[in-house]
C-alpha cells in the first residue's frame, strides 16, 4: 500500500477503516475516505467481528466517478462499487481467507465462542457467493505468489499474474552471529499455528522469543513453558537485532506468501518452515532454511534437530532474497499498471478526460 501511495500521491484512499497515526507518513497524507465501520462502536479496534456485514459496508464505498481503481484484498476491499467502464486492478493477497482454506482455523471448534460461530455458519455460504461474485467486477487480478494464483483459479476461476510483494531486503544486515535462541514473529492468531512451536520447544527445552500479539496471546503464554518468551512488538530497529541475533527463524503457519522468511533471510538466517503456501516459493530447503512437511510437533521437532547438524551461509542466504527487494516490486508493478491502462485506453469506448496522474505521464 505504502508503494501504491508512492506512485499515486494524488489519489483517494479508500478503506473501511483507519487509525490516525497508525501507518507511515506517506499513506497518512493521503486523502482517506473510511466506511461507516468508521463510526460503529468498537468499529476501529474490533473491525474483524463485523465481518459478516463487510459485504454491506464495502458497498457502501462508491468508486463509480473514478476511472482506475486499485485494490489491495485480503477480504472484502475488492467488492468496492466502480463504474462498468472502469479499469479495476486488484492486488490479490488471498481469497478471503476467513471463510476458504482457513475456516476450521479461526472459527473451529476451541478457536472461538460458541456465538461466533454460530453467527459465521450462518452467513459463511452467503459471504462465499459474494466474494466470488464481486470477483467479476475486477479486470486483472495480481497474485502475490503461485500459491495464491491458484487459489484464485480454484475460487473464483480466474486468471491471475504473480507479482511477489516487496520486502525492504536493505533494512536487514547479514549476521553470523547469535544469541543461542530460536525467534518467532508473528500475529498471534489462530492459523500462524504458534501453538505448534510451543509444544515443539516445551519439549525441546531450547530458548524460545515470541515477537507478537494478537488474540491467541494469553492462551499462548498459559502454554508456554520458562523457555519461551513473550516480548510484543518491537520498535523496526529491535526488529532488525532480533532477527540478527537468533539462530534461525521458526514459521510453522501456511502463509499466502510470508514475509517473516525474506525479512529473515535478508538477515543471514535459515529459515525452519512448514513446507506450504508461500514458503516453496521462498525457501531453499537445505540452502536457506529447512522445510517440514508436516503442521505438528513430530514434524517440526525433527526439522529442528535436523538444522542443528546443518550449515548455512548467510551471504548466500541474504542474496536469494533481492529478488523480493522493494525496489523490483515497485518497478515491476508501476510497468503492470502502465501496460493494463495502455490496453484500457484502446478498448474503452468513452476514454477518461483526463488520466489518472502519474498515468498521465505515459500519456
Amino acid at each position: 500500500l505504502e508503494i501504491l501511495c508512492e506512485l499515486f500521491p494524488q489519489a483517494t484512499l479508500f478503506t473501511l477503516v483507519h487509525q490516525k497515526g497508525s501507518a507511515c507518513p506517506t499513506i497518512e497524507q493521503m486523502k482517506i475516505t473510511t466506511s461507516v465501520l468508521q463510526k460503529f462502536p468498537f468499529g476501529q479496534s474490533h473491525y474483524q467481528y463485523f465481518l459478516p456485514l463487510f459485504p454491506s459496508i464495502v458497498k457502501g464505498l462508491d468508486l463509480s466517478d473514478f476511472d482506475l481503481v486499485i485494490s489491495s484484498s485480503h477480504a472484502a476491499a475488492k467488492g468496492v462499487r466502480v463504474s462498468n467502464k472502469a479499469l479495476h486492478i486488484c492486488y490479490c493477497h488471498t481469497p478471503m481467507r476467513y471463510i476458504w482454506d482457513q475456516y476450521d482455523n479461526y472459527f473451529g471448534a476451541g478457536r472461538s465462542s460458541i456465538f461466533t460461530r454460530a453467527a459465521i455458519r450462518l452467513s459463511v455460504g452467503y459471504l462465499r457467493r459474494w466474494d466470488v461474485e464481486n470477483s467479476r467486477r475486477v479486470r486483472h487480478f495480481i497474485a502475490n505468489s503461485i500459491n495464491v494464483q491458484k487459489r484464485i483459479k480454484v475460487i473464483y476461476q480466474r486468471e491471475s499474474d504473480i507479482i511477489y510483494p516487496p520486502v525492504d531486503i536493505h533494512r536487514f544486515f547479514p549476521s553470523e552471529q547469535h544469541n543461542d535462541y530460536y525467534l518467532i514473529v508473528s500475529a498471534l492468531v489462530p492459523y500462524k499455528r504458534i501453538d505448534i512451536a510451543i509444544d515443539t520447544f516445551n519439549q525441546l527445552d531450547e530458548r524460545l522469543i515470541i515477537i507478537g500479539d494478537g488474540i491467541e496471546e494469553h492462551r499462548l503464554k498459559a502454554r508456554a513453558k520458562k523457555n519461551i518468551e513473550f516480548i510484543g512488538w518491537v520498535s523496526d530497529r529491535e526488529l532488525e537485532q532480533y532477527y540478527a541475533g537468533c539462530k534461525a527463524v521458526i514459521f510453522p503457519g501456511e502463509e499466502d506468501f510470508g514475509i517473516v522468511p525474506v525479512e529473515a533471510m535478508a538477515s543471514g538466517k535459515p529459515v525452519i518452515a512448514i513446507a506450504k503456501g508461500g514458503t516453496l516459493e521462498t525457501v531453499v530447503d537445505g540452502k536457506t532454511g529447512v522445510l517440514f512437511q508436516e503442521q505438528n510437533v513430530e514434524s517440526l521437532m525433527k526439522a529442528v534437530q535436523s538444522f542443528s547438524d546443518k550449515t548455512f551461509n548467510p551471504i548466500e542466504i541474504r542474496n536469494h532474497t533481492f529478488q523480493f527487494d522493494r525496489s523490483k516490486f515497485k518497478d515491476t508493478i508501476e510497468k503492470y499498471i502502465q501496460s493494463k491502462w495502455s490496453e484500457y485506453l484502446i478498448d474503452v469506448d468513452d476514454k477518461p478526460h483526463s488520466l489518472p496522474q502519474p498515468l498521465a505521464k505515459w500519456g
